[in-house]
This record gives structure tokens, sequence and C-alpha cells, in this order.
């Protein structure tokens, strides 16, 4: 009888969480942003808004902070910006497990490859490096 266990994740199961992550980040992130968008349309009746022109400092939601905080008092604005910023997490999200995946696999090459490209898009996300 054999005792082999399975020590280490393979390719394929790596490949298979990976998949699902994306998955299930897209999926939440669009129930999040439809839930979002059915409170603004009931918290909204009535009024129209003209959105052929972007004027984004008229946004009240415009940090995350402010995000969290309309989330928190279910403004349906913040609700959909908030899924949004589940959908732009979600490939992060999976930088981050195959960091640690190719961490479990030892190879280093690829971790360090996986570091610079999330501190390219940290970077990126606050701002670049001119402020």
């Amino acid at each position: 009888m054999s005792t082999a266990r399975k020590e280490n994740l393979n390719d394929k199961d790596i490949q298979l969480i990976l998949g699902t992550l994306l998955r299930a980040g897209v999926i939440i992130s669009m129930s999040i942003v439809l839930v979002g968008g059915v409170i603004f349309l009931i918290h909204n009746k009535g009024v129209i808004t003209d959105y052929r022109v972007f004027k984004p400092e008229l946004s009240k939601f415009s940090s995350i902070a402010s995000i969290f905080k309309g989330v928190l008092t279910f403004h349906g604005d913040a609700i959909v910006q908030f899924g949004v910023l589940m959908l732009i997490f979600t490939p992060i999200a999976r930088i981050v497990f195959a960091i640690f995946s190719f961490l479990i696999e030892k190879d280093y090459l690829y971790v360090l490859i996986g570091l610079i490209i999330l501190s390219i898009i940290t970077l990126s996300l606050n701002g670049g490096l001119a402020h």
C-alpha cells in the first residue's frame, strides 16, 4: 500500500484556483454593481442626471475612504464604485496568489517578477511617481 502524499500544489491545481479566483471576483463585482445600481435607481427616482459631460469634481465618492463611508450608508453610487474597485482588485489578488504559489514552488525568479508587477500596479494606483 502506497502512502505517498501530495506535498505541493501542482500546476493544474494552481491554474484551477487562479481561474476560480478570477471568476468569483468578476461575479462578486458584477453583483455588487447590480445591487448598487438598483439602490441608486430607487433612491433617485425621477431625477435625470446628465452624463454626457464628465465632471469628476462633482463626485462625492472620489477616494476609497469616501466610497467605504458611502457603502456603509447605502448610497447606490458608492456601492457601484465599490463594485468597480472589487473588479480592479481581482487581478491584483491573482498576482498576489501567484506570488505565493511561486514561493511555495521555490521559483524565485517568478516571485521577483510578480513583486515587480505588483509594485508597478501599486505605484500606478497611487498616482505614479510624480505628485
